[in-house]
């Protein structure tokens, strides 16, 4: 079992690393920074890349403070159990499979997609066969074998990109540039664009906090073979990290500025596939596999994890219950239903924002009791329902038009148009700081 779910806390710092950064690098990488970039400007692509860097550096001192006081654990939720006792666990574990099954329908429909767009393979051909893939090894092998995947993946993405990253370089060679953009685009480079500065920040803090309650992290942060082997892994892959989300995003800001009236998820396919070469098509397909399936195997492993862990204090069942055969059939469960998601093309964008709402209202409140003893369950529970409360009475309804406060209980003309046009930014922020100042209150 410690083999299924740590690796058996004996993973050397460059298996590590490699498996850090593959799991935080999925198929999204390759439509979500130059997507955001083409509206949310320069801010967007450096908030992008520091929210999927960032938590690689709070793992440093969360995963140092979690290795000492758990030595033998496997998940986050071990903590928040013995921290706050029988009920807020649970709800942390709920948001937690549920941020993780949302993730894994959203790999499965992005890749399933892509594949259609350059090949015409119809969506539920691609999404069978990684679901399954990954599956059958995934299950048998656990994390060790999610990790070694990791590895050989890692090493071709790698490959991939460098590739990817010159072919780009060299035939947008006189465009690749902050003047071209600023020729052409210059709102989206200027200090004075508004959009940049709240999208940045929406992204930061929603990928930061979304990172930070994904059990797939702390799984391979109780797999280190030592903390020194850990942080070293983590500095390294948040040096990794950074510059290709950066990329990413900045050849969304060249792809907008070349051509206005491009699709925004495929800024980065634009560039790529100008020339349409079959070489080309193939070289993306064989990357987008390979970061769906480093992503996919960690999130089908993570959830497992949780569920062999977690599953006995939650259920209550029979005390004869096999939780690793029960998370196998629930896994299998929720692929069929990722892979139902992913064939029919379904968008999630908004499942996805509402699980970043979650772990936004989550993230200060969970990370703070690390350090204080003094926080109990009542002011835990508080802190995160004001956070909630807040963050749900300003987040935006399906069409981005209105929210609870603005638009519905009031009057959308009587608001400041810069609450009306920011309603996403404004509800991530106050769902995240709102507990902070909470619990500010109630220490002094």
């Amino acid at each position: 079992l410690s083999n299924y779910l740590t690796a058996n806390r004996n993973i050397e710092s460059f298996s590590l690393t490699l498996s850090l950064v593959a799991s935080a690098l999925g198929a999204w990488i390759l439509f979500g920074p130059a997507s955001a970039a083409t509206w949310g400007g320069m801010g967007a692509v450096i908030g992008y890349a520091l929210g999927t860097a960032f938590p690689m550096i709070a793992f440093i001192f969360l995963g140092k403070k979690i290795r000492k006081d758990f030595k033998k654990g496997s998940t986050l939720i071990e903590f928040v159990r013995k921290k706050f006792g029988k009920s807020l666990f649970k709800l942390v574990l709920l948001m937690s499979i549920f941020y993780m099954f949302i993730f894994l329908c959203a790999e499965l429909t992005a890749v399933a997609f892509l594949i259609n767009y350059i090949s015409g393979t119809e969506l539920w051909i691609t999404s069978l066969i990684i679901i399954i893939s990954t599956l059958v090894y995934t299950l048998y092998g656990g994390l060790r074998a999610s990790i070694f995947t990791d590895n050989i993946q890692m090493i071709v993405i790698f490959i991939l990109l460098i590739v990817s990253f010159n072919y780009i370089l060299n035939f947008n060679a006189d465009q690749f540039s902050l003047s071209f953009i600023k020729e052409k685009s210059p709102h989206l480079v200027s200090a004075n664009y508004v959009p940049s500065y709240t999208a940045g920040l929406t992204f930061f803090i929603a990928v930061a906090a979304t990172n930070l309650f994904h059990q797939g992290n702390w799984q391979r942060v109780y797999a280190a073979k030592n903390y020194e082997t850990l942080k070293k892994s983590l500095l390294v892959s948040f040096f990794i990290i950074v510059p290709i989300v950066f990329f990413m995003g900045f050849s969304g800001l060249v792809a907008i500025s070349i051509n206005s009236k491009i699709i925004p998820d495929l800024g980065f396919f634009t560039l790529l596939l100008n020339e349409n070469t079959k070489y080309i098509s193939l070289l993306i397909i064989i990357l987008a596999l390979a970061l769906t399936i480093s992503t996919v195997d960690t999130l089908i492993n993570a959830i497992s994890s949780l569920i062999v862990v977690d599953g006995k204090a939650t259920f209550n069942l029979d005390k004869r219950t096999d939780y690793l055969k029960l998370s196998k059939y629930i896994i299998i469960g929720l692929s069929i239903i990722a892979f139902y998601v992913a064939s029919k093309g379904f968008s999630i964008l908004y499942l996805f924002l509402l699980a970043d709402l979650f772990c936004c209202a989550f993230v200060i409140t969970i990370f703070y009791s690390f350090y204080d003893k003094k926080l109990n369950e009542k002011f835990a529970y508080r802190a995160i329902i004001i956070g909630l409360i807040g963050g749900f009475l300003l987040f935006p309804s399906p069409d981005f038009s209105k929210s609870l406060l603005v638009g519905t209980m009031i009057e959308k003309d009587l608001f400041n148009p810069f609450i009306s046009q920011s309603l996403l930014f404004l509800s991530f922020v106050i769902a995240t700081f709102l507990p902070a100042i909470y619990l500010k209150i109630k220490k002094n």
